[in-house]
């Protein structure tokens, strides 16, 4: 008998739901009615998404992530002789905040030195992205993905031991 019931209940559900007007895509879209516009921005048209060679002495990569969520973010730096980053690319696997917030630290970091990169700080990220206090942990993920990038290169920059003996 409930298993009649809830056959009803499932055909009258299924009808409503046919006979419903249906909404524009654009209002049902989570980013939309979720997100700043600035974020909503950023993960719609990600800047410097990809990735570079990360054998090269001169690129150094960032990878991060936060276990309480599960976002895991990619962020590799190329610097020229001079110590000036040219480049930079990101791979997320995220949120919007998550994503967006890797996508305006690679545009923060490019034209800036090494030490100039190191004073991005996830606070002035999420300011610039207006992001909740529920996703601070985005930006966070960021500045850390930041400091791990410019880590590894500069790691790649110390002479390997048997270079340094050969001097």
């Amino acid at each position: 008998m409930a298993a009649v019931g809830a056959g009803r209940l499932r055909r009258a559900a299924s009808a409503l739901l046919l006979r419903s007007p249906r909404l524009p895509a654009r209002e049902l879209s989570a980013p939309a009615r979720l997100y700043h516009k600035k974020v909503v921005d950023h993960y719609e048209n990600p800047r410097n998404v990809g990735s570079l060679d990360k054998t090269s002495k001169n690129v150094g990569t960032g990878l991060v992530g936060a276990p309480a969520c599960g976002d895991v973010m990619k962020l590799q730096i190329q610097v020229d002789e001079k110590g000036k980053i040219v480049d930079a690319r990101f791979k997320t696997f995220g949120c919007g905040s998550a994503i967006a917030s890797s996508s305006l630290a690679t545009e923060w970091v490019k034209g800036k030195t090494v030490e100039e990169a190191l004073t991005i700080k996830n606070t002035d990220i999420a300011k610039e992205l207006c992001l909740p206090p529920v996703k601070l942990h985005c930006s966070m993920l960021a500045e850390d993905a930041i400091k791990a990038a410019l880590a590894d290169y500069k790691l790649k920059q110390e002479p390997k031991k048997g270079e340094a003996e050969k001097k």
